[in-house]
């Protein structure tokens, strides 16, 4: 799991004083592009390659507001990944007010020259890396894991 923070900008809030929701899915992004490089896997080179990775879905479950000034620590972690979809899960805690405030997953194909891949076939390197985490993951939630 990567621990992203962010704090909440001025510009992010709505009338109401809170993160407009829109705002979410951006964090998203910046947490994912930083968990995909953590993991090794740069999107740059893989991009240069002609390996893209759209978002096919998003789900966001808003559960409390962020206002201006929140620190927000963002947990990611990795829920399935078969060599061509990588399915990410976050949890958003607002370190101000000690609260869990947004659960959301995405899910993202890998694609070249138009078709969907298997990093396995094209980007050995990366799937093997993904895979390590995945599976490390997995091995730590498992009961009886101490974890």
């Amino acid at each position: 799991m990567l621990v992203y923070r962010r704090k909440a900008h001025y510009h992010e809030v709505d009338k109401m004083g809170v993160v407009h929701h829109s705002n979410y899915v951006k964090w998203m992004e910046e947490a994912r592009i930083e968990t995909v490089a953590a993991m090794g896997v740069s999107f740059k080179e893989a991009e240069g390659s002609g390996i893209l990775s759209p978002i096919v879905n998003v789900n966001v479950d808003y559960k409390r507001p962020v206002a201006f000034g929140d620190e927000v620590e963002i947990r990611v972690f990795i829920l399935k990944y078969t060599g061509a979809v990588l399915e990410l899960g976050y949890e958003f805690f607002n370190l101000t007010t000690g609260c869990l405030c947004t659960e959301a997953t995405t899910r993202n194909c890998f694609m070249k020259n138009g078709r969907v891949v298997s990093l396995k076939k094209v980007a050995p390197e990366a799937d093997a890396r993904i895979r390590a985490i995945f599976e490390e993951q997995q091995t730590e939630a498992a009961p009886g894991s101490g974890n």
